[in-house]
């Protein structure tokens, strides 16, 4: 059992970002005694690494939510995974694309014989 404070201390996070991960629903806070600070036990600190963990991989808080409820079925969670990664790929496609034609604009510079014009600047108006 720990405070908030010394619980943000061992998972190097904000004591603030614990209490929104509470006002999100994500944790429950814990009850606060008459005389003293809540102490926070050693589930809701697993609570807490698994969404940094799964914040860290890309999960959106409301994706999180959605892991933590479905924990115990997997065939769910391989689904919402599988959404995800589908997400990433094609986020990294338009990336790629994006890429592609910020270097035909950045080659076109090389080849721009007048120094008065832009072929990047021309492109983008």
């Amino acid at each position: 059992m720990r405070t908030i404070g010394k619980l943000a201390k061992d998972l190097d996070i904000n004591v603030e970002t614990i209490r929104f991960y509470e006002r999100q629903g994500l944790i429950e806070q814990p009850p606060k005694p008459e005389s003293g600070y809540r102490k926070y036990d050693e589930t809701l600190a697993s609570q807490l690494r698994f969404i940094l963990k799964a914040k860290a991989l890309g999960f959106t808080l409301k994706e999180i939510e959605s892991l933590m409820s479905l924990s115990s079925n997997c065939a769910e969670v391989e689904s919402l995974s599988l959404l995800k990664l589908q997400l990433i790929r094609d986020k990294i496609n338009d990336l790629q694309r994006l890429e592609r034609v910020i270097q035909d604009m950045t080659d076109s510079c090389k080849d721009n014989q007048d120094p008065k014009t832009c072929p990047i600047i021309n492109s983008l108006k």
